[in-house]
């Protein structure tokens, strides 16, 4: 993990196109605005575990539920 050092309206650049930058210090808070392009996903940590947990979950269906849907289909 590389650790930085910035102070308030100070930045980290992040290959060529995403720039992190210091907007705003309260006591133990730090506010970052974040420039990426619209193709860059970002999201808080914990909503991104959350998402991968789900998809996850909806990967994991068993053979046994996806040959019941098939069943069930043909019966239509």
């Amino acid at each position: 993990m590389l650790v930085l050092t910035r102070k308030l309206n100070e930045a980290i650049q992040i290959g060529d196109d995403i720039e992190v930058k210091i907007i705003d210090i309260d006591g133990d808070q730090i506010k970052l605005g974040i420039s990426a392009p619209k193709t860059v996903d970002i999201h808080r940590k914990e909503i991104y575990q959350a998402i991968q947990d789900e998809n996850n979950n909806a990967a994991s269906i068993s053979v046994d539920m996806i040959d019941l849907i098939k069943k069930n289909q043909k019966n239509y």
